[in-house]
């Protein structure tokens, strides 16, 4: 059975959330601060072929699996989707994440990449509300990658680039969100999460 198949299964109101922004644009604090307010929305962990950064715990903020191991799943047919974000760095959204979050009565949160969160939108449809957070400007999310201090100058170049892509894809967003006040920015996603998920 694929994943849309166990997707279907489910009643229409099991229901999920996809966050995506460009690198440093505030994404992840703004789930964490959703997270706070909504108690039924659960995180869904994906999955990466990437070490982890300083802080992050394996199966917290993702589950950290080698190259071999991630495409070894993707065989399996353990993902709903997957992606390959920067060469040989691959990132995947999880099936069985998905099932346990809506098997104990949740809705879904997703913190993606901006490919990731335009692919769940498209597997989720009428099920998700899809919210691309954009930075004040590309300068502003170079500032915040350098004060962030976890890449190489390279990187940070890299990322920057990449955003400069990403943010022509923020129509395919149901909604998109400039984060240049982080309280009015949490406040207007809220907003729609709220309504979307009728609490």
């Amino acid at each position: 059975m694929d994943s849309a198949s166990h997707i279907a299964r489910y009643p229409a109101d099991c229901k999920v959330v996809i966050i995506s922004a460009p690198s440093g644009a505030g994404k992840t604090t703004i789930v964490k601060r959703i997270m706070q307010r909504f108690p039924k929305l659960e995180f869904s962990v994906s999955a990466t072929s990437r070490l982890p950064r300083h802080t992050e715990k394996h199966g917290v903020d993702y589950y950290f699996v080698t190259g071999e191991e991630f495409m070894r799943d993707v065989a399996a047919g353990k993902f709903v989707e997957w992606e390959e974000v920067y060469a040989g760095t691959r990132y995947g959204t999880l099936l069985s994440e998905v099932e346990r979050i809506w098997q104990a009565g949740n809705s879904i949160i997703f913190d993606v990449d901006v490919k990731g969160g335009i692919k769940l939108k498209d597997i989720f449809r009428e099920r998700a509300l899809s919210i691309f957070i954009m930075p004040p400007s590309v300068e502003e999310l170079r500032h915040r990658l350098v004060k962030r201090g976890t890449d190489s100058p390279e990187v940070i170049e890299k990322r920057v680039a990449k955003a400069g892509i990403e943010i022509m894809d923020a129509p395919a967003f149901d909604l998109t969100v400039i984060n240049d006040d982080l309280d009015k920015a949490v406040a207007e996603v809220a907003g729609a999460i709220e309504s979307f998920l009728e609490v």
